[in-house]
């Protein structure tokens, strides 16, 4: 069982726009291309943000096109927010906020030996690896970069760092890195 960031990211280390639009990222590849249809059958839980999960609301049509359902997840999530936020019919949500360390603990109680995966932002995937929670970073770096927007990973990792497992060309549009996130043995 392995809590994991897995997203995408743009050329220059951009998740989305200023905006959180994500439209930059459709046209570069096809999905199914990817890890991710055998990447999401292991995945138990999900953790998101609260920015993201605004994203999904906004855009419902667009999701439902791509994928046959607005909400088109069946895992137990939680979106971490400050905010009152409105649920999506047919989502499994539960809304969280503070310290990540509680809910992970909830999370990996429901993700029944599957893994917790950390959807983003980076913001929030950043909090789960301040906590010594996060195990494994997978990103697919499109062929596109943005000038600015909202970053894949906002800290610094040097050491103890990342060490990378395996990388792989999707298409014209992508290539796939996975890193071990290496935790500090003090």
């Amino acid at each position: 069982m392995k809590t994991q960031y897995y997203t995408s990211s743009s050329l220059d280390g951009f998740l989305a726009t200023e905006d959180d639009s994500l439209e930059w990222l459709f046209p570069l590849g096809d999905i199914s291309e990817t890890s991710y249809p055998s990447f999401i059958e292991g995945v138990g839980a999900i953790a998101m943000g609260s920015s993201t999960y605004e994203w999904i609301l906004r855009n419902a049509g667009t999701v439902s096109e791509q994928t046959g359902t607005a909400w088109p997840y069946t895992q137990p999530t939680w979106v971490f927010t400050s905010r009152k936020l409105p649920t999506m019919e047919g989502a499994n949500v539960t809304f969280a906020n503070g310290d990540v360390r509680a809910a992970h603990s909830q999370m990996l109680a429901a993700a029944n030996g599957k893994n917790v995966w950390v959807m983003g932002g980076g913001g929030l995937a950043a909090q789960f690896h301040d906590a010594g929670l996060l195990d494994e970073i997978t990103v697919q770096i499109g062929s596109a970069t943005l000038g600015c927007g909202k970053p894949l990973f906002p800290r610094r990792l040097l050491s103890p760092g990342l060490a990378l497992i395996s990388a792989t060309q999707v298409g014209t549009g992508f290539a796939e890195l996975t890193y071990n996130v290496l935790k500090d043995r003090r």
